[in-house]
Parts: structure tokens; sequence; C-alpha cells
């Protein structure tokens, strides 16, 4: 058996919550300003276009230090 280590260990189920999570928010708010402006369809696509990079970059955010 080998000696636990002091490594913070990386959830993956949390990890893939933040994604989602973040990634979904910037497409509600981005396709609610769209809808304002009079179309959320467009809103919905810029949401997606931005939510993505968004997404990943909080997720590595919380979880990068597992990688260290």
């Amino acid at each position: 058996m080998e000696p636990a280590t002091s490594r913070s260990s990386l959830s993956l189920a949390g990890a893939g919550s933040v994604l989602i999570g973040t990634t979904l928010a910037v497409i509600a708010i981005a396709a609610g300003i769209g809808w304002l402006l009079g179309n959320a369809a467009y809103g919905f696509l810029v949401g997606a276009i931005l939510g993505i990079p968004v997404g990943v970059f909080m997720t590595y955010k919380r979880y990068g230090h597992a990688f260290e």
C-alpha cells in the first residue's frame, strides 16, 4: 500500500459541474440580453461562443492546483 500524499484530489464531478454551470450561466445571461435587445437567438449564440472558454477558464482556476 502506498502512503497518502498531501496532493489535493481532483473531483471530476465537481469539475464538470463548474464547467457546465458556468457555461450555462453565460449562455443564459447572453440570451437574456439578446432577448432584451430583440433577438434571443443571437444572444444564445454569443453566449455559447463566450461561455465555453469562460467555463474552461473557471474550471482551470478552481481545479488547476490538482495538476501541480
